[in-house]
């Protein structure tokens, strides 16, 4: 499962514990990428006695993807997953609806964390921890992201309050649903979050 995990990571987006699983990935994968490179200036300059060798110049060249990693490192490392007992409160309110966990949307400007994402017909309804949020400026974004991905006239709302969540959840269940729209804006999140 771990060799499949390394080729499709994105395969978890989404899912519960998404965030703090993905954490760890990137940790790991960082200290595999700068151990390879270390090892092979080690190598090259064990045999010749010199820094002036090919396996320096690809060791350098290795420093590349693991600088690039440390990057994917330190975003994962801002964020945490749902809490457990959260998720197991939301999850007897949403069930039948397609739904995401731990989603972190970035702009130019802001990180959005969302905690939790339900969708139903062309509703979707967020919840999130995060403490300062300008909601409107995140509803824009996602808004417009859809809009140019094709997908126009849906209606979103941000909740940080975990009842009134909930209930609107339990409204959410009543309304018509649309397979095609839903994996339409599931496909365009998932695209779109670290």
């Amino acid at each position: 499962m771990n060799l499949i995990r390394i080729f499709s990571a994105d395969k978890y987006k989404g899912m519960k514990n998404y965030l703090n699983s993905q954490k760890k990935y990137e940790i790991l994968r960082t200290i595999l990428y700068f151990t390879i490179s270390l090892s092979l200036f080690a190598a090259g300059y064990i045999t010749t006695k010199s820094k002036l060798n090919l396996l320096t110049i690809v060791a350098v060249l290795g420093c590349l993807p693991a600088c690039k990693s440390v990057v994917g490192m330190i975003m994962f490392l801002r964020f945490r997953s749902f809490p457990e007992q959260l998720a197991e409160e939301i999850e007897k309110h949403s069930q039948g609806l397609d739904t995401l966990y731990d989603m972190v949307f970035t702009t130019y400007e802001k990180n959005y964390h969302i905690s939790h994402i339900a969708l139903r017909g062309n509703t979707v309804v967020c919840y999130t921890c995060q403490e300062k949020m300008d909601e409107n400026a995140c509803i824009r974004h996602l808004s417009d992201t859809l809009a140019l991905d094709g997908t126009k006239n849906i209606s979103f709302k941000i909740f940080r309050d975990l009842d009134k969540y909930t209930a609107r959840l339990d409204q959410l269940r009543e309304l018509e649903d649309d397979k095609t729209l839903n994996a339409a804006v599931k496909k365009t999140l998932l695209s779109i979050a670290l």
